[in-house]
């Protein structure tokens, strides 16, 4: 794959080869996705090479059709290489095992309470019944919606509905949450507020993140690092380290008007458009 200059981003080899993919949180080797018959295949992925180490939060960009959602997909268990091999935390990926999605829409069950919906990922985790309220109030704390344990799905907005699927993947307290374009459908300003979420709320908790967007803006917002990938088929073809302050007390508002910021999603924007 290829890399920056910057310090840290040259990939090992030899045994400090070995001893990164042993640490990392996620890892693809050579992986490959064709879809369709073996008369007419369509390769969604080609040859991805890719280490995320704990607590990164990797952003992957690109046009439409360059593979973004195949590999997520992929690093979910939702899909098997054709060929090459993907890890997590050194473990072959599977559903619901290690990793909380956050999808585009919120697939919310609408029959359920809010409360409903993340007590249905509870109860799959094994938690007992009587902890389960305690949890849900938690959970529902955490992305800034309390004492809506008990309001209907239908009832809320675009915007909250999203902080609850968001809660639900935190139900599993995943060391890696994967998320695919989460604020794609959401007004301006809901989005922005999310986005400053769950920037908060990544570097709060330690987690590991894998995120999907369109935009330079977000991706610089939200990622330690950027990969850009380009279609035909789909592989990374570059990565943009970003090193923007990323403590709890950053002010985001700030941030976003700072010339680094604006110098890094300039230069994000140029390299998508190369």
């Amino acid at each position: 794959m290829p890399r920056t200059d910057a310090p840290g981003s040259v990939a090992p080899t030899g045994s400090a080869a070995g001893s990164a993919a042993a640490a990392a949180a996620v890892e693809l080797a050579g992986v490959k996705v064709t879809y369709g018959s073996a008369k007419q295949p369509v390769t969604a992925l080609d040859g991805v090479d890719l280490l995320i180490h704990p607590g990164e939060f990797v952003v992957l960009v690109g046009p439409s059709g360059c593979g973004k959602t195949s590999l997520l997909r992929v690093v979910a268990g939702f899909e098997q290489p054709s060929s090459g091999v993907a890890r997590v935390r050194g473990a072959l990926p599977r559903p619901g095992v290690g990793a909380g999605v956050v999808f585009q829409q919120p697939r919310l069950f609408p029959w359920r309470t809010v409360g409903g919906n993340i007590g249905f990922a509870l109860a799959r985790l094994g938690v007992p019944r009587a902890e389960r309220a305690g949890r849900i109030a938690e959970l529902l704390d955490r992305v800034g919606l309390p004492d809506t344990a008990g309001r209907r799905t239908w009832e809320l907005s675009g915007g909250q509905q999203q902080r609850v699927a968001l809660a639900r993947a935190l139900a599993a307290e995943p060391e890696l949450l994967l998320m695919d374009e989460p604020f794609a459908a959401l007004d301006a300003l809901t989005r922005e507020r999310l986005q400053e979420e769950v920037r908060a709320l990544a570097g709060r908790l330690g987690t590991t993140v894998l995120f999907v967007t369109h935009s330079a803006e977000e991706a610089v917002l939200l990622g330690s690092r950027v990969l850009v990938m380009a279609a035909g088929p789909g592989r990374v073809v570059a990565e943009l380290p970003v090193g923007l302050a990323r403590d709890p007390g950053t002010d985001v508002a700030a941030l976003r008007s700072s010339p680094e910021f604006a110098r890094l999603r300039s230069r994000l924007t140029e390299i998508m458009r190369g």
